[in-house]
């Protein structure tokens, strides 16, 4: 069934695209309760497996129905392109409780007997505690799961954006939304989603916030009701070669011609990257990356961009054909 996006002028001028820690800590709960979203994140899973079966997500996985609504307040819309995680986590502390409660209810009635257990009975009974009990989870999950890959995530994240944003430059709102996904489809002002469940909304003047996502694949999700700015979410770009290790990038032929380092990071950018994220990656010193960087820039193998406070590397025709054996 779709969701229908309907954008009025003022709209078109607060579209902006943001990358959200808080959000891929609420998708790795959902993935590592949905096995269909496994095939991309196999091996990474096999890695963290004994610490997320010792993470308690009871309670969180109960506000995550399929399909059904989940609390807005619990995972709101990001609240800058690039907050962190504790700035994220701390609004979500400071919700009202009354009405986290309240959207909260409404997320247990989409499970079955939920509404009776236990608990539903104890956040019934303490709002604010529930408020508490549930940001300590999504922290929990964080410090555990997701932080110590960050600089991964975020670099790929960052460099979907970076691709979106010089295709929005090329081809309009218009032209860069059904490319973004294959399930958009944009006809006269209106997005169409093809999603489960039916719905409509107006944007009236609040835009839309466009955000990449590592774990979302395959779904896409229109979210957020009012008095939330829409948000939609998608799988980003290259997330197929995320968790491959860098002999697994390199061919050997390309060691023997440039060098087992320079040859890694050349590799390694499927997706454009900056230094700290291709060292954290690679496991080589920045300083170390950075040199050959700035060697295979120079020998044309390399441009490099400024995307707001880092800059991005990526490969040129000529060091896509050597990567690819090309030519």
């Amino acid at each position: 069934m779709p969701s229908r996006l309907r954008f009025g002028e003022d709209d078109f001028l607060r579209c902006r695209f943001a990358v959200s820690p808080l959000w891929e800590t609420q998708e790795v709960v959902r993935t590592l309760k949905r096995p269909e979203r496994h095939g991309y994140h196999a091996r990474w899973l096999r890695r963290v497996g004994e610490v997320a079966r010792g993470l308690d997500l009871s309670g969180l996985w109960l506000l995550m129905p399929q399909p059904g609504h989940c609390p807005d307040w619990l995972c709101p819309p990001p609240i800058g392109p690039a907050a962190s995680f504790e700035e994220e986590i701390a609004a979500v502390r400071g919700s009202d409780p009354e009405v986290a409660l309240a959207d909260t209810l409404k997320s247990l009635a989409c499970t079955p007997g939920a509404l009776g257990s236990a608990v539903a009975e104890r956040w019934l009974g303490d709002p604010a505690g529930m408020v508490e009990e549930l940001a300590d989870s999504m922290e929990a999950v964080w410090r555990a799961l997701i932080a110590p890959d960050w600089p991964r995530l975020r670099a790929l994240l960052e460099a979907d954006i970076a691709f979106h944003s010089r295709r929005l430059a090329e081809v309009g709102l218009g032209g860069l939304l059904p490319e973004i996904n294959r399930r958009f489809d944009w006809d006269a002002g209106t997005l169409t989603v093809e999603i489960r469940g039916e719905h409509e909304r107006e944007l009236a003047g609040q835009g839309l916030v466009l955000l990449p996502s590592v774990f979302i694949w395959p779904d896409v999700v229109s979210t957020f009701d009012p008095p939330w700015q829409p948000t939609l979410a998608y799988p980003a770009r290259g997330i197929g070669g995320l968790w491959a290790e860098p002999a697994e990038r390199t061919p050997d032929v390309l060691v023997r011609l440039l060098g087992r380092g320079r040859a890694a990071v050349l590799a390694a950018l499927d997706e454009p990257a900056g230094t700290g994220a291709l060292a954290h990656r690679l496991g080589l010193a920045p300083s170390s990356v950075s040199a050959h960087l700035t060697l295979l820039r120079d020998a044309g193998l390399l441009v490099a961009r400024r995307y707001g406070h880092q800059v991005l590397y990526e490969r040129t025709p000529l060091g896509i054909a050597l990567v690819s054996g090309d030519g």
